[in-house]
């Protein structure tokens, strides 16, 4: 499943419950784009219970400060609200299927 968000209390909604991977991205960025893909074609084929969360920092900044994100793609795993796991730039699907 994929939503979008822009807001705290849409993002503490989408991240409360199962695996959660976060997308914290911008239209402009090529290697967010190359992400997209992967997370399209590679990660949630394998993983149809994972929700991906995008954000679009251009859209969402106070959520892209309140995580500290400087540099995009960056990537958030969630497990039950919790976060697992944190990548910073164009990651493996087998990184990210392993944090989970």
């Amino acid at each position: 499943m994929l939503k979008e968000v822009k807001t705290n209390e849409e993002f503490e909604s989408a991240i409360a419950n199962g695996h959660v991977l976060v997308d914290f991205w911008a239209p402009w960025c090529g290697p967010c784009r190359m992400m997209g893909e992967t997370i399209a074609n590679e990660i949630l084929p394998q993983m149809p219970e994972l929700t991906v969360v995008k954000v679009n920092v251009d859209e969402a900044p106070v959520l892209a400060s309140r995580f500290g994100v400087m540099s995009i793609p960056t990537l958030l795993c969630f497990s039950n609200g919790q976060k697992v796991a944190e990548f910073v730039g164009v990651t493996s699907a087998q990184e990210i299927k392993n944090a989970f």
